[in-house]
């Protein structure tokens, strides 16, 4: 029987746990970075990594266009949920050919956990001044829709017709809207958010440039609003949201739908 799980997954012999998972990669992503259907470079480097040992409920998946560089094109976390769905933890495309900004590493190589743990300011500010939002390490690819409908794929193969998210930053959660995604926990987060943050709302006036992520802008832009909220601006971090989506639904009604990017 073909399994259901990242689990079931992860009890397959090597080369097909290594096929399954190759199902998540969009084929726009091998096309445009010349990628052989092997993953395997022309000097036998391989540049598929999976990290999903026998009995473990997740995977973590890690493709490279050049065996030698340092950073993922895409990198997913996935698991189990308790009752057997597909949980997304991560999912990161990264454009190789922009700049890199060390966001995930302290000057002394310590990680910072997404900036949980730990926060590297001058790296942070340099991507949010060169238009990144909070997490990113590389300008994205612009594939999400792509990528989206890859998992899709790869869900319904699994027999499953809904999967779950966890939106690390508010404007994760913003973007999963904009593709489907409804709220599991968090809708209540989203919209007082939205209330502190719009004309008359109380946090506003905490939009003072008390530090350089705290824009008055940022009271009209989802990506600046997501580096005030990193900066702690709600005085709780962004966190506890969930959301999920059925396989094929298509976009509603939107928490902030006149804020622009």
């Amino acid at each position: 029987m073909a399994p259901s799980t990242i689990m079931g997954i992860n009890q397959l012999i090597p080369a097909e746990k290594r096929e399954v998972y190759s199902r998540l990669i969009p084929p726009s992503l091998i096309s445009r970075f010349h990628l052989d259907a092997t993953f395997m470079d022309k000097d036998g480097g391989d540049l598929l990594s999976l990290r999903g040992s026998p009995g473990s409920p997740s995977v973590e998946m890690a493709l490279r266009h050049r065996a030698d560089f340092p950073d993922p094109i895409l990198y997913g976390h996935l698991s189990d949920t308790l009752n057997g769905q597909i949980h997304i933890l991560l999912y990161i495309l990264n454009d190789p050919e922009s700049p890199r900004f060390d966001v995930d590493r302290m000057s002394d190589g310590r990680p910072t956990v997404f900036g949980t743990q730990f926060r590297n300011l001058g790296a942070e500010l340099a991507a949010m001044q060169a238009g990144l939002a909070p997490g990113q390490i590389r300008r994205g690819l612009r594939m999400l829709s792509e990528a989206i409908i890859g998992f899709e794929n790869f869900i319904h193969s699994l027999g499953h017709v809904l999967y779950f998210a966890e939106p690390l930053y508010y404007h994760n959660a913003i973007i999963f809207e904009r593709y489907g995604f409804t709220y599991q926990k968090g809708r209540k987060l989203m919209e007082r958010i939205e209330a502190v943050l719009s004309p008359g709302g109380d946090l506003l006036a905490k939009l003072d440039r008390a530090t350089p992520f705290r824009l008055p802008e940022a009271a009209d832009s989802i990506r600046l609003r997501s580096w005030a909220i990193h900066d702690g601006i709600l005085g709780e971090p962004f966190g506890d949201v969930t959301m999920y989506k059925h396989v094929g639904k298509i976009a509603g009604v939107q928490t902030c739908p006149d804020t622009p990017w």
